[in-house]
C-alpha cells in the first residue's frame, strides 16, 4: 500500500467514523476504487486507522471519561453508573462480534451490502426525522445521566445491527439513544462514548491478531499515515457534526446515504463495478 493510498483511507475513515454514514461502506468503496487487492491485512488496516478516530473523540471528550475513571476509582457513583451503562451498551456487540465476526466479514464485506443498507438507511432517517419533526419533539429529551441499563441495553442490541457494512454504528446508537428517551445532544454523546470501547475493542483485536500480517505487507509508515490523518479528519468531522445536530435534525444524513446508493447503483450498472 502506498503512502498516497494509506492517506485517502485516513480521510474516509475519520470523516465517515462518527457521521451517520458507514466509514466501512466508503472504506469498501475507496479500496475497489483504487484497485486495493483485498487480504486480511488490508481489512485489518482499515479497522486499526480507527485508532486515530478514536484519539480524536477521546480528546474531545476527555472530561467524560475522566468522570468516568472517576467512578471506576470509587470516587463518583454517578460516573461509576455512566462507566456501566457504556459496558452494558458494549456487551451485545462483544458477543455478537466473537460469534459472527468472521462470518461477516467473509459473506456481507460487498458492494451490494453497502447499496442496500445504505438505502434503506437513508429511507429510515428520513422517515424518523419526520416523525419527530410531527411529534414537536425537536432537540428535547433526557441528559445523558438519566440513561438506565435498560435504556443503554438497547442501544447496545441496536449497536449489533451495524455490524452489517454499510449500515453504520453511530447511525443505530444515535437512533437508539433518541428512541430510549435521550435528547439529541445526549444521543450524539453516548454514541461517540461507546464508540470509544466498541471500536478500541475491534482495533485491538484486529491489531494483535493481524499485527505481523499488516507490518509485512503494508508496512509501519502507511499505518501511521493513514492513523493520524484519520485522527485529524475525524477531530473535523466530530465538531462540525456536533455543532450541526445543535440546530439541525438527522435528515441530510438520509439524503446524503440515498444519494450514496444511487452513486453505488451507478457504479455497478456503469462501470462495472464489483459487487
Amino acid at each position: 500500500m502506498s503512502i498516497l493510498e494509506a492517506i485517502i483511507l485516513g480521510i474516509v475513515e475519520g470523516l465517515t467514523e462518527y457521521l451517520p454514514v458507514s466509514s466501512t461502506g466508503h472504506l469498501i468503496i475507496a479500496q475497489n476504487l483504487m484497485s486495493i487487492p483485498e487480504g486480511d491485512a488490508v481489512k485489518a488496516f482499515e479497522i486499526c486507522i480507527q485508532g486515530g478516530a478514536i484519539l480524536a473523540v477521546l480528546g474531545l471528550y476527555y472530561r467524560r471519561v475522566a468522570f468516568m475513571v472517576r467512578g471506576l476509582l470509587g470516587k463518583d457513583p454517578a460516573g461509576l453508573r455512566m462507566l456501566i451503562n457504556m459496558l452494558v451498551g458494549f456487551l451485545p456487540a462483544a458477543v455478537v462480534g466473537l460469534i459472527c465476526g468472521g462470518l461477516i466479514k467473509d459473506y456481507l464485506f460487498s458492494a451490494t451490502t453497502v447499496m442496500l443498507a445504505w438505502a434503506i438507511g437513508g429511507i429510515v432517517i428520513l422517515m424518523y426525522a419526520r416523525a419527530r419533526e410531527k411529534s414537536g419533539r425537536g432537540m428535547a429529551g433526557a441528559p445523558l445521566e438519566e440513561l438506565t441499563w435498560r435504556g443503554a441495553l438497547g442501544v447496545g442490541l441496536l449497536q449489533c445491527v451495524a455490524m452489517v457494512p454499510g449500515t453504520s454504528r453511530s447511525l443505530m446508537t444515535m437512533l437508539g439513544g433518541l428512541c430510549v428517551g435521550l435528547s439529541v445532544a445526549a444521543a450524539v454523546e453516548f454514541s461517540f462514548l461507546l464508540g470509544l470501547i466498541t471500536l478500541g475493542a475491534a482495533t485491538c483485536h484486529d491489531a494483535l491478531k493481524y499485527g505481523d500480517c499488516m507490518l509485512r505487507e503494508i508496512g509501519w509508515l502507511p499505518m501511521l499515515v493513514g492513523t493520524v490523518v484519520a485522527w485529524a479528519s475525524a477531530l473535523a468531522a466530530v465538531k462540525w457534526m456536533v455543532g450541526y445536530l445543535n440546530k439541525h435534525s438527522l435528515a441530510i444524513f438520509g439524503w446524503y446515504r440515498l444519494a450514496a446508493a444511487a452513486f453505488m447503483l451507478l457504479l455497478v450498472l456503469c462501470f462495472g463495478f464489483s459487487v
